[in-house]
C-alpha cells in the first residue's frame, strides 16, 4: 500500500509543526511538554517503522503537533509566524541535506550511534541529547542559511536546552523528509488546504 496519501502527509506535517512549537517553547520558556518532546525525539531514532504514524509512537505522539497545525491553518493569517518560519526553514534544509550524500551518511551514522546510547541511558538522557545536538551542529548547522532561533538569552545559553532544541530541529527535518516521501509538496499544501484542514480535524477526533 502506498504511503502517498493525505493522512500520512498530515501526520508528517504535524511532526514538523510539533518540533517547531517545542523549539519555540524551549527557547522562550526553558521547558516544553515532555510527552511531545519524547515522541519527537523518538521519531528521529525510529528509522524502520511499520507505518508513518508508528514513527511517532501512534497518533497520540503528535497530538500537540496536530493542535498546532490546526491553529496555524485556521483563519486567513498565520497564527504563529515564527513557528511557520522555522517550519519553512526545516523543509528547505531537508532538501539541501538530501542533495549532500556525504552529510546524509554522517547524519545516518550519528543517529545510529544515538540509538545505542538511548537503549543504554534512556531516550531523553542528556548524553543522548548532547550527541544528537552535536550531530545537528556539525552537519545541518553548516548549511546556509542557518535557522535563527529567537528566545531568552538565559535559555539559549544553557547547553542542555540548546542540545534539546538542536535535537528537535533534527527531528523536524526527519518529519520533513517523511512528508516528501509521503508525496508532500508546497504546491499541494497550498492547493489542498481545505482537504488538509478536514484531515487534521478528523485525526484530532481519533485521539
Amino acid at each position: 500500500m502506498s504511503v502517498k496519501n493525505i493522512t500520512n502527509q498530515t501526520i508528517a506535517l504535524a511532526g514538523i509543526a510539533q518540533a517547531c512549537s517545542l523549539v519555540q517553547q524551549l527557547a522562550t520558556t526553558g521547558s516544553a511538554d515532555d510527552k511531545a518532546v519524547e515522541a519527537s525525539v523518538g521519531s528521529l531514532l525510529k528509522i524502520d517503522a511499520d507505518s508513518v504514524v508508528d514513527v511517532y509512537g501512534g497518533l497520540s505522539g503528535i497530538e500537540h503537533g496536530l493542535q498546532q497545525l490546526e491553529k496555524q491553518m485556521t483563519g486567513r493569517s498565520i497564527a504563529n509566524p515564527e513557528q511557520a518560519r522555522y517550519a519553512a526553514s526545516l523543509v528547505y534544509l531537508e532538501r539541501q541535506l538530501v542533495n549532500r550524500p556525504e552529510m546524509l551518511k554522517s547524519v545516518h551514522n550519528g543517529i545510529e550511534k544515538a540509538q545505542g546510547q538511548a537503549e543504554h541511558f534512556g531516550l531523553l538522557h542528556e548524553n543522548v541529547l548532547a550527541s544528537l545536538g552535536d550531530l545537528y551542529h556539525s552537519t545541518i548547522s553548516t548549511i546556509p542559511p542557518r535557522i535563527m532561533i529567537n528566545g531568552e538569552p538565559e535559555y539559549l545559553s544553557n547547553q542542555n536546552i540548546v542540545n534539546k532544541i538542536r535535537t528537535l530541529l533534527l527531528a523536524g527535518i526527519r518529519s520533513a523528509l517523511l512528508w516528501r516521501q509521503c508525496g508532500g509538496a508546497r504546491w499541494k499544501f497550498l492547493l489542498f488546504r481545505k482537504k488538509l484542514q478536514d484531515e487534521i480535524k478528523f485525526l484530532l477526533t481519533q485521539l
